[in-house]
């Protein structure tokens, strides 16, 4: 999943992309004296994460002195432009850290090297089948996932408990309609149940519709990708819509928010809950008030059980790297069960791998880490991050549509329309 940076870190990183890339970027290939260099693209920004990938470059460069990587600054802000200039001008970085919904263009466009020769068994049996699904194009493998981020409920402890209502486990988790229900319940005077930020709503609606039997997307035998909307698909938004609309135990004004401007009000206890990416946590460890009690509850599940889609954090190797074996023994090195670890936590994301998601670390209740972890086994891939003409869906059709469903200004026949009629003609010219 890619990460949006407050705007003065955004710049900050921008800026350090910069300075790196003219004063890194071009040292591809070997020194004078034989040794190999390789450029790795990172795009950290967190204190802690950046610590941990410097930490694990320089303790590659202390055993390796033959092999030696320049830690490149990148942002997630641009990452998508500054690639492919970056690839059409033959100076792309030799590994690239991205996302794997940001993937495909680039597989398709043969930026991007295949991995299945170039990774050790090791790392491929670690990563489960359904993870390795999302940097799949065309029988190919063009990242490793490594860091994956479910969404979950962040709740305020004192206003949950209160209200009596049943806390959900992972074992245990509400429906949607117990989800409505209990967020009418929270609903007092100045609070609201629940706050939904959805600016950006699409990827949110896909994503948790797999838990209700949601598809959306459908390929047909001849690979052909159509769009139609079952009854699946309607839970989530339905449920969404009902709360800011009906039962009024959403808030309305957080429909055009962004995850960390709902904040503030949990925090003052404007709403008792907010669906999260797991990641948020840490900016709740580091902006709650003094003595503010909250908690990690898992989102609602239906016929799909706890399933939900993710786009993975991935590292990959540019296709016109001239050393694409040694960039794949520093990606296996980096993603070692206890350095994945250390990406994780230094993220608050949970590791792909099955032997760093044992980590007791991992499980303890501490910061809703173990809430996290049990859900790993449901993640899935993105429905839609492998189809082409997706993007231009996204943006031209499904945003407007959904943010007008969601606030009451269409109904459900007009946001199928859109979204199916609409969406069918937008992927039909991409796949002629």
């Amino acid at each position: 999943m890619r990460r949006h940076l407050p705007a003065l870190a955004a710049a900050a990183t921008a800026l350090a992309l910069l300075l790196a890339g003219c004063s890194d970027q071009g040292r591809r290939g070997a020194d004078a004296d034989g040794t190999i260099r390789l450029s790795f693209q990172s795009l950290a920004w967190q204190k802690e994460s950046v610590d941990a990938n410097e930490q694990l470059v320089r303790e590659w460069n202390a055993a390796h002195p033959d092999i030696q990587v320049d830690y490149v600054q990148g942002s997630w802000d641009n990452v998508h432009d500054q690639l492919l200039t970056s690839f059409e001008g033959g100076e792309a970085p030799d590994i690239i850290h991205d996302a794997s919904d940001d993937l495909a263009d680039f597989a398709y466009g043969g930026y991007l090297a295949d991995l299945r020769s170039l990774l050790p068994d090791r790392l491929t049996q670690d990563i489960p089948q359904r993870s390795w699904q999302a940097t799949t194009f065309d029988g190919g493998v063009y990242g490793v996932p490594f860091l994956q981020e479910p969404r979950v409920l962040i709740a305020n402890t004192e206003i949950l408990r209160s209200s009596g209502a049943r806390i959900p486990t992972p074992e245990k988790p509400w429906s949607w309609p117990e989800f409505r229900q209990v967020t009418d319940r929270l609903t007092e005077k100045g609070t609201y149940g629940v706050a939904w930020p959805l600016k950006e709503p699409v990827s949110v609606t896909l994503n948790l519709g797999l838990s209700a039997g949601g598809r959306l997307f459908h390929r047909g035998a001849d690979g052909k990708v159509t769009i139609r909307s079952g009854k699946g698909d309607q839970v989530m938004p339905d449920t969404v819509r009902d709360q800011v609309n009906s039962d009024r135990s959403a808030a309305r004004g957080a429909l055009g928010m962004g995850g960390s401007d709902t904040l503030p009000g949990f925090f003052g206890g404007k709403y008792a809950m907010v669906p999260l990416g797991f990641s948020y946590r840490q900016q709740v460890v580091e902006q709650a008030p003094e003595g503010f009690d909250w908690t990690v509850l898992p989102m609602p599940a239906g016929s799909g059980g706890l399933a939900q889609g993710v786009s993975p954090q991935t590292l990959s190797v540019a296709e016109d790297s001239p050393h694409k074996k040694e960039a794949a023994r520093f990606i296996d090195f980096l993603l070692r069960p206890a350095n994945m670890v250390r990406l994780a936590r230094g993220d608050w994301m949970l590791p792909t791998g099955t032997e760093a998601l044992r980590d007791p670390s991992l499980h303890t209740g501490k910061n809703g880490w173990a809430t996290g972890t049990a859900l790993a086994g449901a993640l899935r891939p993105a429905p839609a991050q492998s189809v082409r003409g997706y993007p231009e869906w996204k943006d031209k059709v499904a945003t407007p549509a959904l943010q007008e469903y969601y606030s009451g200004a269409i109904g459900a026949d007009e946001l199928e329309r859109r979204l199916v009629d609409d969406g069918n003609r937008v992927l039909a010219r991409y796949q002629r």
